[in-house]
């Protein structure tokens, strides 16, 4: 096979004012690690190690990057020579230092390449890490051996099992890097060859002293926190052998370990999920978003001050409108810890960076906000009310941007008189955590102000979906679907705890009753009376939520809900299991016992079936924006890519099985056309396997 096209040139410069080359990367747009890189970088240096004239050599990459990963598009090919190893090899073997000249992001095999390097001069945008992980990976080209040996055994650990990346202060602090500029990184790169005259392989460091218990816990403690992702426990092996193995011997190891993994089913999977997440949130036609500075955000409550957090921390200025101070004042506590976490980890310089961008004003004094947030509760007359007074105190061109889950943002949008403007921006509990935004598209929403929204999610480091209106959009639909047949499962024969544990084990952050209860029950139990009138008469309805609610069980917050709660801990309740046989028994439903295999594959097939009803009535914009969703706001295992792919794998006969059995419990007809949309999805994974 031949390598995949890419423009692209590797460029040796020799200084006239000093004895160094500078060699650069710059293979647009973003500098990733191509075949035709590889080989042209493996050229450069073979010509350099034949100059006797040089002092130092400059490794820099030509854009904003200094090379920010491998081409993932190569991936589902065998590998190429020259391979990664052999430039790194080079690099560590010729006769003069070479310093890598860091910006933008150093990143998988960018950041093995700067460690083959002899010393690292980072620019302060420079983010560095090896994520290879999320992708169902390890590093194969040194990552493993030579990063202990610089930020110690414990870090270098966290790093490659978590794809944790650091930015330049953090890769400074940690010894990632020699040092970051205050200028220009190149003319630092020259200063710092003037006194380091010398080469410096990483393998020849010694490893430094580590706590061989601690690391073996550590390594324990990210195995469970993976939750069956195959990669993790293959990292953690791999950097635990390159600390004790010959140098020689432990990269084959990891080489041969990274090889294996590139082929597995979870790398595809992950390799799916990342495609879909560069594709989410594209409008099908090029369009100029609005220039947004100044954001409003009306109500401080949990969601409210994470939204006010999040747009902050975006470098946007924001100005929050709450009448009660108490609320206020815990909003802005909520922020300050969230800020002080940052700078522990490096993310921010000080707390009153983030601070100083977040104001206290009344209604009023929205006037020249570009864009306007409301994150008040779920209220129809409320939300209405208050975008009826917005269009009175902000400009005719401001955005109003409503954070409902659930509500008609058409009819939100009939008070107002431009309603071009007007464009659902929901996230996700909680917003300071969670990535998932869904950008929803009212009927009348101008294609600009889509954009606006789209880059604004982006500008904040949130992973936005495009949806249409609908009762619970894309997002929240399917998780319904997914409740209603665990309530369905509870009068079959299951009980609360059971459900939650075969979640568990395939591999769900929580299980759903446990989430159930975090979130509340009183929240579920408001929509349902909302919608009653509108529910559909041979529709199965459970009742045991709402007699939960009835006997004042609402979740966690009244420590009784599906659970008991003692210490703060779930315990199964009598209680609830009385309740559960008795709805049963007035049903006329024997019960049956389900394994926790069928348990899963009925709870994801109700949730498939749901998704294909979403795509054919033009909610959501792709299908793989679904997976997208799930695994990005609903603890959906990353390394199994979403409800939809998982399907799009199981075998045709056994899910038509299952979709007739969820039809069956549930009354709910088979999605049209859900077969050709896991057909298209399974032919993405048959191309990368």
């Amino acid at each position: 096979m031949s390598s995949i096209p890419a423009p692209g040139t590797v460029k040796t410069e020799i200084l006239t004012t000093s004895p160094v080359a500078v060699v650069t990367i710059d293979f647009p747009p973003l500098n990733v690690g191509s075949h035709a890189m590889r080989s042209a970088l493996l050229a450069a240096l073979d010509a350099l190690a034949e100059r006797t004239d040089l002092s130092g050599i400059v490794l820099v990459g030509g854009g904003a990057n200094f090379v920010a990963g491998s081409d993932i598009r190569e991936f589902d090919a065998p590998p190429l020579a020259p391979h990664l190893p052999e430039i790194i090899e080079r690099l560590e073997s010729l006769p003069m230092p070479v310093v890598a000249a860091i910006k933008g992001a150093a990143l998988g095999g960018g950041c093995e390449l700067a460690l083959g390097c002899d010393w690292r001069v980072a620019s302060p945008d420079a983010v560095m890490g090896l994520p290879e992980v999320t992708l169902g990976l390890i590093p194969g080209a040194g990552g493993t051996v030579r990063l202990p040996r610089l930020v110690g055994a414990e870090l270098a650990l966290d790093m490659v099992a978590t794809g944790q990346r650091l930015t330049a202060g953090r890769a400074l602090e940690t010894g990632l890097v020699d040092q970051v500029a205050d200028g220009d990184v190149i003319a630092a790169c020259l200063a710092w060859l003037e006194t380091h005259k010398q080469k410096r392989r990483c393998l020849d460091l010694p490893v430094p002293a580590y706590g061989q218990q601690n690391l073996a816990a550590a390594g324990r403690a990210l195995v469970a926190k993976a939750r069956g992702a195959d990669a993790v426990p293959v990292a953690i092996e791999a950097v635990q052998r390159g600390l004790t193995l010959p140098p020689a011997d432990a990269l084959a190891l990891e080489r041969a370990y990274s090889l294996r993994l590139r082929v597995s089913p979870q790398s595809r999977a992950l390799r799916y999920l990342f495609q879909s997440e560069r594709r989410a949130g594209r409008l099908p036609a090029r369009v100029t978003g609005r220039p947004i500075h100044r954001v409003g955000v009306i109500g401080a409550g949990r969601m409210g001050s994470d939204i006010a957090f999040a747009l902050a921390r975006g470098g946007l200025s924001v100005l929050v409108v709450e009448a009660n101070a108490d609320v206020l004042a815990q909003s802005m506590g909520r922020i300050t810890q969230s800020a002080e976490r940052l700078v522990k980890r490096g993310e921010l310089p000080a707390v009153v960076d983030l601070l100083d961008r977040i104001h206290s004003v009344t209604l009023e004094q929205l006037g020249d906000c570009e864009l306007v947030v409301e994150a008040i509760p779920e209220d129809m007359a409320a939300k209405s009310a208050l975008f009826a007074q917005l269009q009175t105190i902000v400009g005719p061109e401001a955005i109003l941007a409503t954070n409902t889950s659930y509500l008609d943002i058409d009819a939100m949008a009939e008070v107002v008189s431009r309603k071009d403007r007007v464009v659902g921006l929901h996230f996700f509990n909680p917003a300071s955590i969670l990535k998932l935004v869904e950008v929803v598209q009212a009927e009348q929403t101008g294609q600009d102000v889509l954009a606006s929204a789209l880059q604004l999610a982006r500008r904040i480091g949130k992973l936005p979906i495009l949806t249409r209106v609908g009762e619970g959009f894309v997002g929240n639909r399917i998780f319904a679907a997914y409740r209603r047949q665990c309530e369905y499962l509870l009068e079959e024969g299951c009980l609360p705890e059971e459900i939650d544990r075969a979640m568990r084990e395939f591999g769900m952050a929580m299980g759903p009753f446990e989430v159930f209860d975090l979130a509340g029950l009183d929240i579920a139990w408001a929509m349902r009376k909302r919608l009653a009138a509108t529910r559909k008469a041979e529709e199965r309805y459970v009742t045991i939520p709402d007699t939960l609610c009835e006997l004042g069980r609402f979740g966690r917050k009244t420590d009784r809900g599906w659970y008991d709660y003692e210490a703060g801990k779930p315990v199964p309740s009598a209680e609830v299991t009385q309740l559960i046989e008795d709805a049963s028994r007035a049903r006329d439903i024997a019960r049956k016992v389900f394994t926790d295999g069928k348990i899963v594959s009925l709870l994801l097939t109700a949730m498939v079936n749901e998704a294909g009803w979403v795509v054919a009535e033009g909610v959501s914009a792709q299908p793989e924006d679904i997976d997208v969703a799930f695994c990005n706001g609903f603890g959906f295992p990353r390394h199994l890519a979403g409800p939809l792919y998982w399907a799009a794998l199981q075998s045709p006969e056994i899910l038509h099985a299952e979709l007739t059995q969820v039809r069956a419990m549930s009354g709910r007809p088979t999605a049209p056309g859900l077969d050709a949309m896991l057909r298209r999805i399974a032919d993405q994974d048959r191309r990368s396997a």
